[in-house]
């Protein structure tokens, strides 16, 4: 009787046990159960927030989905500047600033090798999967990404790939360490990689190449623009400018998930996905045309495929979504003066010229400006240590120089931002989150509100909310569906990314972790 007693008072002890709250057994049951198998990160280039607005009657697909099922943030923006594609990459996985990430632009002057610098070249490593292209690696990165920390915590187990038609895209989003990167190759028609990340193409991503998905497009016509007849450098050219390159990047995707088992086993796997199409038409025809329209009612369907996909592969109940852009576009000026709105384009050679011919009138005759990549300006430093002066006096002539050319904003000299003598509103925040001492230029320049420095399409790259405001949309297991109001950073997704997936917040992250969207397991709560 006394045994049977004893009996039913441990099994009643461990019954309790495992309702009570903090019960370790239980809390790793739940952690696993929401833990991902697959994150899948899709970044929509140039896609302001705002389309998720003026189109959602014409999305049936898959952000019709994201937007029902997903935790849906209104006010997520980019906290720096400028706002262009690399920068916009780096900061997504980094959760890290340009200061800090080291990717300052699509473009800067390297002084140490005295030459201009892409975000990703690398004369250092080969192409792989063409005859002849340009090197590309995550070396001027200098932070971890998600994907590195989930490598790093797996001991490699986990994979981590990336796919887009830019390289810079691709690369900076994904990290150092991936298991591949693929990126489109607009002279050979293929995706390709570099000896950065593989030696060779693996056979499955050969075989895709070799089928010429590419091809079928000859003779095709959307939105007014008819693609050529023959297959060649040209079609492959302009393909990108079309919804047909975001169908060859999902298509690749689906190829790699099903031929790398993505989500198969208990380590979480990484996709990142960059839609680059979305750009070169926005670039091509503004924000406000019916072609931008017609590429987001694409990319809606081209989303509700993927998920598809992934859902047959992995389930979607073990996957991670995330739907954002690297960032947003400025109006058409022509459409701004039609509305009655400020904006125009500036050429940014009226900058340079002030700028050379003030400081030759003060200091003499000499080349005084060495580059002038992205609004930027950086001075001859040889030149003014030959004639005795001291840079931040150079830097304060030369900025006021550039600030009596008509629309431009701000000036800032690299004396001011190393300082921190900046004024603390949105465009001096933005601004002092971005400069790096090693990479920044002597003269920042900003434009006015609308105005643009590229003469005959749209363009993107100021501090303002045009630029700065863009979708972010989570989706999964132990993620609330909702609308969230709050303000948020990009900065923002890697740190939370890193906490649903229990590995290391990427080194140089800033960004909070978004628990507000997070149920009771993965917040911590």
């Amino acid at each position: 009787m006394k045994k049977l007693v004893s009996v039913i008072v441990l099994v009643v002890l461990l019954e309790v046990s495992s309702l009570v709250p903090g019960n370790p057994a239980q809390a790793d049951e739940k952690a696993a159960a929401t833990k991902p198998k697959l994150v899948v990160v899709i970044v929509a280039d140039q896609f302001r927030y705002d389309y998720l607005l003026r189109f959602k009657n014409d999305y049936t697909s898959g952000l019709q989905q994201l937007l029902m099922k997903g935790a849906v943030f209104t006010d997520a923006r980019y906290w720096h500047y400028p706002t262009f594609t690399a920068v916009g990459h780096a900061a997504l996985l980094t959760g890290a600033f340009p200061s800090v990430n080291g990717i300052v632009g699509n473009s800067w002057y390297d002084r140490s090798g005295g030459k201009p610098e892409q975000a990703a070249a690398d004369d250092s490593v080969q192409i792989v999967g063409a005859p002849a292209g340009r090197g590309a690696s995550a070396r001027n990165l200098l932070v971890s990404t998600l994907g590195d920390e989930m490598k790093m915590a797996s001991q490699g187990l986990s994979k981590v790939y990336g796919i887009s038609l830019k390289d810079y895209s691709a690369i900076l989003a994904t990290g150092h360490m991936a298991d591949g990167v693929y990126w489109f190759d607009s002279r050979s028609g293929n995706f390709v990689t570099s000896t950065y990340f593989q030696k060779e193409l693996p056979e499955w991503m050969r075989a895709f190449n070799e089928r010429r998905l590419t091809d079928r497009y000859a003779d095709a016509e959307w939105a007014g623009t008819r693609l050529p007849k023959e297959a060649g450098q040209r079609l492959y050219g302009m393909l990108p400018g079309t919804p047909f390159g975001n169908e060859l990047v999902e298509e690749a995707a689906e190829e790699l998930v099903r031929a790398e088992k993505l989500g198969r086993d208990d380590q979480t796997d990484l996709l990142v996905l960059s839609l680059s199409s979305n750009d070169y038409v926005g670039h091509r025809n503004g924000p406000d045309s019916p072609e931008v329209r017609a590429i987001s009612i694409a990319t809606d369907r081209l989303l509700g495929k993927l998920l598809q996909f992934v859902d047959s592969q992995v389930g979607l109940k073990n996957v991670t979504v995330v739907f954002t852009a690297d960032h947003g576009v400025a109006p058409m000026p022509e459409v701004n003066a039609l509305r009655n709105m400020p904006g125009g384009r500036l050429n940014f050679s009226e900058v340079r010229d002030a700028v050379q011919k003030a400081l030759a009138k003060k200091y003499g005759d000499g080349n005084w400006i060495t580059a002038a990549p992205e609004d930027a300006i950086y001075l001859n430093w040889s030149l003014i240590s030959e004639k005795n002066l001291a840079n931040p006096d150079v830097e304060r002539v030369a900025a006021q120089a550039a600030l009596t050319v008509p629309h431009v904003f701000r000036v800032y000299t690299r004396e001011q931002l190393l300082s921190g003598r900046v004024s603390d509103d949105i465009v001096g925040r933005r601004i002092m989150k971005s400069y790096s001492q090693q990479r920044g230029a002597d003269l920042s320049v900003l434009m006015e509100p609308y105005y643009i420095s590229i003469q005959a399409s749209a363009n993107h790259g100021s501090a303002f909310g045009y630029d700065t405001h863009v979708p972010l949309i989570f989706m999964g297991a132990g993620i609330k569906a909702g609308r969230f109001h709050g303000s948020v950073a990009i900065n923002d997704v890697a740190p939370t990314l890193a906490t649903m997936v229990e590995v290391e917040i990427p080194i140089g992250a800033e960004g909070r972790i978004l628990e507000e969207m997070l149920g009771p397991e993965q917040s911590g709560k």
